[in-house]
């Protein structure tokens, strides 16, 4: 496999992968009581603040401020919201894919430790933008429902990463008349 079939596969596991994640989320959010519908909480429906925001949305505001040198409208919430989200996760999911083309380990045992990386690693960046508090201010129970999540996130993209890696040609055999 070439670095760019690795790479687009990577992002197309990743987009699976992410798939996997939020749908454990919305799971979760419904078995708490949410009432919007799956399109609606995906795509942050009804939004219209960045104090709702979630901390990589919030992120993405801060990038596109610094970039335009210009305040970024409330409206734009949501789309900044999915953006900084998909975005993440398609990125890892390539990230994912380089590395596990690299490599001679079956993709689906990376899994775990790659969903821990990207877990452990939001856990980093997004504290020193202060926008999460350190992690040993976070209870068992909310870095459980994090780390669990990504956990999904991870062990779907690898999987989905090893079976994209079985489509393509094969190598021709010899075959004697």
């Amino acid at each position: 496999m070439t670095p760019l079939q690795a790479l687009m596969r990577g992002v197309l596991a990743g987009a699976v992968g992410t798939t996997a994640m939020d749908t454990l989320w919305f799971y979760r959010y419904k078995r708490g009581g949410g009432e919007s519908g799956p399109l609606e909480w995906e795509f942050s429906v009804g939004l219209d603040n960045w104090d709702n925001a979630s901390a990589p949305g919030k992120l993405g505001k801060r990038l596109f401020e610094a970039v335009v040198q210009r305040e970024l409208s409330p409206r734009w919430a949501p789309l900044t919201n999915n953006v900084m989200h998909w975005g993440y996760g398609l990125g890892w999911g390539g990230v994912f894919g380089i590395a596990a083309s690299s490599t001679a380990a079956p993709p689906m045992l990376l899994g775990l430790p790659f969903g821990a990386v990207v877990w452990v690693t939001s856990y980093i960046i997004l504290p020193l933008a202060g926008l999460y508090r350190p992690i040993w201010e976070y209870d068992a129970g909310t870095l459980w429902q994090d780390l669990s999540a990504h956990l999904v996130y991870g062990l779907t993209t690898a999987t989905t990463f090893g079976l994209l890696s079985r489509l393509g040609p094969r190598p021709k055999t010899c075959r004697k008349p």
